[in-house]
């Protein structure tokens, strides 16, 4: 195989099956969407308002949460979701992902009196456009958020199963996670996995090993979003390879958010030495700065990644997107031989 430089790994096919809607907008298209709300921003030149979004200053995971409160107060009319979720497609499409999952929270855009629905309906028809336009799958995972109550939690899985004629394939629970277990949820999971959704939670990345062990078992994760306490549980981490259970890794989030120091140091390499499933993910392209390219080359520079291992963590993502079983066999097909050919 061909040396890993960067641009080769532009050119690979990818799935990106961990990014965030309300952390990935484009500076262009906030300064717009600012300007039609009347809403101020930090700047109104796109270089500079990219600067300023990057969270390269955060203490922990919460200061890194906070500074997507600016990017949710654009996003609360049917126009500006369907935009966003347009131009994500766009751009993946332009970093050669063939299958994006994209997660949010549709409470946070009802402040201004939208539906649910009517959230859910202007995501799916800025994700389908983008399908057509740009030959990219896409699909929408809800997010429950740990801070909320259950009850809140309840009605976005419900709408989720309802919904899933609008592209919805996944639930998901996300924010806080110190002090936030996940089987709090566990009702809103039994809604979601009776609704037969694909299910992913974060766990494990503020919160230790035990927050993993409680989305397998209580809350039916069959993916783990972030993942990196995951070693302190040796047992667990064995349960989670023996079940190919899919490990979604952010590893410029986590550097961000003070989980791991260095990215050399990141446990991402011994668990796919020890034979894990695990795939790249870049959790927000706004606020992380990065794109899906930016991830495995930062895994080949600091952890020895090589082309091959590289070939393996991309078809791990593919295997476990959640797509019917026809879907992802013929796409997984067609990515195994255009990486065979690069």
């Amino acid at each position: 195989m061909p040396m890993l430089t960067p641009e080769l790994i532009s050119r690979l096919p990818k799935a990106e099956l961990h990014v965030h809607l309300d952390g990935s907008l484009r500076p262009a298209t906030m300064i717009d969407l600012a300007r039609a709300a009347k809403i101020e921003l930090p700047s109104r030149d796109p270089a500079v308002l990219r600067r300023h979004m990057l969270v390269d200053d955060a203490r922990d995971l919460e200061d890194y949460i906070a500074r997507f409160e600016l990017t949710i107060a654009l996003l609360q009319t049917p126009e500006a979701i369907e935009r966003v979720a347009y131009e994500m497609v766009e751009d993946a499409a332009r970093d050669n992902v063939r299958c994006l999952e994209v997660r949010y929270c549709p409470l946070l855009s009802l402040r201004l009196g939208l539906t649910l629905e009517e959230v859910l309906t202007a995501e799916h028809r800025g994700f389908s456009r983008g399908e057509r336009d740009f030959g990219v799958r896409t699909g929408i995972i809800n997010c429950a958020l740990r801070h909320h109550d259950l009850q809140e939690s309840v009605e976005i899985a419900e709408a989720s199963v309802r919904h899933q004629g609008l592209g919805v394939v996944g639930f998901d629970l996300a924010g806080g996670e110190a002090g936030r277990p996940p089987g709090a949820h566990g009702a809103a999971f039994d809604v979601a996995a009776r609704g037969l959704l694909g299910i992913t939670v974060h766990a494990g990345e503020a919160a230790g090993a035990d927050s993993i062990h409680e989305a397998l078992w209580r809350c039916h994760a069959e993916r783990i979003g972030h993942g990196t306490r995951l070693y302190e549980n040796r047992a667990l981490q064995d349960y989670v390879r023996d079940r190919q259970i899919l490990v979604e890794v952010n590893l410029t989030s986590n550097l961000q958010t003070r989980v791991v120091r260095r990215a050399s140091e990141h446990p991402v390499r011994a668990y796919f030495d020890a034979g894990l499933a695990v795939s790249l993910c870049t959790d927000s392209w706004l606020m992380s700065g990065v794109c899906l390219s930016d991830e495995y080359w930062l895994a080949h520079r600091e952890l020895g990644f090589t082309r091959e291992e590289v070939d393996t963590m991309i078809l791990y993502g593919f295997e476990a997107a959640f797509l019917p079983r026809p879907d992802r066999e013929a796409l997984l097909s067609r990515v195994r031989d255009e990486l065979r050919s690069l």
